[in-house]
């Protein structure tokens, strides 16, 4: 008997050592940027990561988890387990989303690290337009309120109140420019290359690439002075419009995280905000991109998030900024009808008796599904596309999805694949143009 109950002693020994808590970090590590791949919060999120990784000795990842105009990767973020292995990318959208109603989220649900970078709002045309200056801007704009659109980031976010407050200054109604959302500015700049937009508002270095190709041009920088690395492009304040705003990015973690990750983390990132002499050091990096490099942490950065926090309510919360605060429709308003829809559909399903005479004509080509397996096929559709859009698209996903229901029910391929070419586009283009309701772009910004 003294041989098995050594075996279990020394098992349970093992078992407690194994159970202690290693030094942290002893896994990879995942920074969750709430805003698309291309623009500059994914820029600068995967250049901390590199770095990051290379400071802590284990593998960190970027997650893109966008939507709800900054809620859906905040959120994520801040509600991950406090253990020090999620980290987010906030920005200057959690000093505002509470006061559109989007989320209870405010700087007080996180612990701020160390901020990395902040950028001053600037407005962008394409290289062909006849706006060679803010002052022809605001003349056109005058004559034809509501004409133009415009895009940069989601409804209510940080470049949509920038442009509100420029509008404002400028004695216009603050949607005298109709706002298209988006999920950053990456896919906004794409659409300003196609046409989709006449303007775009973003910060200088998330356009530099297509500033230095020349094929846009930026009127003006919603700074108190010239932007380092883009000097020839002026301020609001030279063209006589008084108004500047601008974004900041920092690192942060959820509450609860233990002090010890948290001045740990803290001390990795001073140090590689403040390395100056080594190769590829986030300095350079940020210098070579034209990015600002202004950091900020402990004490200094949570009074910047205060006043920050208190400046912005002051704005959104008054008459002026109500347009901008509060959406004609709700982000909700897409899946919900997808998801009644759906319900509709799936009931009709499970009810029906016998199929249709149209049905009735194909039996001989096209298997016809029982009623019930009908059911689940349109239930798992559902949930199959609201696992991907995010990733794949609305366009590729939806079309995708209804290609298949439509088959699987009997309709004739051409016929299916006919109707999904028409609906998919028109539906795209009337959430995201003209309800203003950003569907998922995905892989190709469809």
């Amino acid at each position: 008997m003294r041989i098995p109950i050594l075996g279990l002693l020394l098992l349970w020994l093992v078992s407690s050592l194994g159970c202690s808590h290693p030094d942290y970090p002893s896994r990879p590590i995942t920074i969750i940027c709430p805003w698309a791949a291309g623009g500059g919060t994914d820029r600068v999120s995967r250049q901390m990561a590199l770095l990051l990784e290379r400071e802590l000795g284990v593998p960190v990842n970027v997650i893109n988890a966008t939507g709800g105009k900054g809620v859906t990767g905040h959120n994520r973020g801040l509600s991950a387990r406090p253990d020090g292995y999620t980290l987010t990318m906030i920005t200057l959208e959690l000093n505002m989303m509470h006061f559109s109603g989007l989320t209870d989220l405010t700087y007080r649900d996180c612990i701020p690290l160390v901020s990395l970078n902040e950028d001053y709002a600037a407005l962008m045309v394409r290289m062909d337009s006849p706006w060679q200056s803010l002052n022809d801007l605001e003349l056109d704009v005058g004559k034809n309120p509501q004409k133009f659109t415009a895009s940069g980031t989601a409804a209510g976010g940080a470049w949509h109140l920038a442009v509100a407050g420029w509008l404002l200054a400028a004695g216009r109604q603050a949607d005298d420019v109709v706002w298209i959302p988006s999920e950053g500015a990456g896919p906004s700049l794409q659409q300003l290359l196609s046409g989709g937009v006449d303007l775009v508002c973003c910060s200088l270095p998330e356009a530099r690439s297509l500033l230095e190709s020349n094929e846009i041009r930026a009127l003006g920088v919603m700074s108190p002075q010239r932007a380092l690395g883009f000097e020839a492009v002026p301020t609001f304040a030279e063209q006589g419009r008084n108004w500047s705003l601008g974004g900041w990015r920092a690192l942060a973690v959820p509450v609860g995280t233990p002090p010890e990750i948290v001045d740990r983390l803290t001390n990795s990132l001073v140090k590689i905000t403040t390395d100056k002499l080594s190769k590829d050091s986030f300095q350079q990096f940020m210098a070579s991109q034209k990015f600002d490099s202004t950091t900020r942490a402990g004490a200094d950065l949570n009074s910047f998030l205060a006043e920050t926090d208190r400046k912005l309510g002051e704005l959104l919360t008054s008459q002026a900024m109500q347009s901008v605060r509060v959406d004609r429709f709700s982000p909700m308003v897409y899946p919900n009808i997808v998801l009644g829809l759906m319900f509709i559909t799936a009931l009709a399903i499970l009810v029906q008796k016998k199929p249709s005479s149209a049905i009735s004509m194909q039996e001989q080509s096209t298997p016809i599904l029982p009623n019930r397996t009908n059911f689940l096929f349109v239930i798992l559709a559902a949930i199959l596309y609201s696992l991907v859009a995010e990733t794949v698209g609305f366009v590729i996903a939806a079309g995708t999805m209804l290609l298949a229901l439509l088959w699987r029910l009997g309709v004739s391929l051409p016929y299916a694949l006919l109707l999904v070419l028409l609906a998919i586009p028109i539906t795209n283009t009337v959430f995201s143009t003209f309800l203003r309701v950003t569907l998922p772009q995905g892989w190709l910004g469809w």
